[in-house]
């Protein structure tokens, strides 16, 4: 038995989203060592870097046991759905894709992962970007903005993520009120007018559950923010999840535990 591990992620013409994936990448093969051979590999555009680019390059290794692992925030994404279905996880996609069917060998046992979530991981990354925002947690109130979905099923695998995020975030950050709200459908001018009549006198820290910057953090978030209230109303920096060292964590400690049931 030769296991090995095949990190996914979502594709982007962007070299620098790339770039963030290969080094969480390399600092997980770091400190696993000799434990287990590790790819990482893309949903779409990133020319020979495609999931059965990954796959072929375990297979050609000599890896008969693979954990295929999507890095995505919430199991709430349909991409987390399509590749799962593409990978043989299951037998039919709870939404139509242009995914097609991947090429695995019956030489070859794979298992499907589970994206971050509310994982231990995610939420100190969460804590770690609000430190950098907070002055007094007992006096503030968060927003976290996710991407989220307006499918039936998906919407509520975003929710009840990031519902539990918040819930650790007043446990471990003793932030005083932690509300959640999602692009799709658009609840942020709600959620967010709703958290300042609840909360008058605390500061509102809003912060994006996005693994990279760009679009969402730069645009779509502040866009929507501003229509629902002045800027000096709120603080946000769009700082992503990324770069930062529990992401690797993450992916070893995810990684270990498959291993060892192997084992079993």
């Amino acid at each position: 038995m030769k296991p090995g591990l095949l990190v996914i992620s979502h594709g982007s013409r962007e070299a620098g989203w790339v770039a963030l994936v290969d080094e969480a990448v390399e600092a997980a093969r770091v400190l696993l060592g000799d434990e287990l051979h590790i790819e990482a590999a893309f949903l779409e555009l990133v020319e020979g870097r495609l999931i059965q680019d990954g796959i072929d390059r375990l297979e050609a290794a000599g890896i008969t046991h693979v954990l295929a692992l999507p890095l995505f925030i919430s199991s709430g994404s349909t991409h987390v759905d399509e590749i799962g279905w593409a990978l043989g996880a299951y037998p039919e996609p709870k939404l139509e894709t242009d995914l097609e069917k991947l090429q695995i060998s019956t030489g070859l046992s794979l298992s499907y992962g589970k994206p971050m979530d509310d994982d231990s991981e995610l939420v100190s990354i969460v804590l770690d970007r609000l430190r950098e925002m907070s002055h007094d947690p007992s006096q503030e109130s968060i927003l976290l903005v996710g991407h989220g979905s307006q499918e039936a099923g998906f919407q509520e695998a975003w929710e009840q993520g990031l519902a539990a995020i918040a819930k650790r975030l007043t446990e471990l950050g003793g932030y005083h009120t932690c509300s959640t709200a999602l692009l799709l459908p658009n609840q942020v001018p709600e959620r967010l007018k709703q958290l300042r009549i609840n909360n008058t006198h605390n500061d509102i820290l809003i912060l994006p559950l996005f693994l990279s910057e760009g679009y969402f953090t730069k645009e779509a978030v502040p866009r929507r923010l501003e229509k629902s209230m002045p800027s000096q109303a709120y603080r946000y920096e769009g700082r992503a999840l990324m770069p930062h060292p529990e992401v690797s964590s993450w992916i070893v400690r995810r990684a270990r535990e498959w291993a060892e049931n192997l084992q079993k």
